[in-house]
């Protein structure tokens, strides 16, 4: 999961799996496969920075299993 705050400065985890597009409209506007769009204060590439992130650590955790266990712990 990603954290995003939104534009009442409320922070929130998405599923980056599930994003299917981010916009400018001027605001972040970030919709999900299933519909539903969330507004962020971060930008788009702040947003696709995180989820780079996120998926190298996934990659990593999947690669070397002692990392994982210490991250987790």
């Amino acid at each position: 999961m990603i954290e995003i705050t939104n534009l009442s400065q409320e922070r929130y985890y998405i599923n980056p799996d599930l994003i299917e597009t981010i916009e400018i409209t001027p605001d972040t506007l970030i919709t999900l496969i299933n519909g539903k769009s969330y507004y962020a204060q971060e930008t788009p590439e702040e947003v696709i920075a995180r989820i780079k992130a996120y998926k190298r650590e996934l990659m990593d955790r999947a690669g070397n299993p002692t990392v994982s266990k210490s991250i987790v712990d």
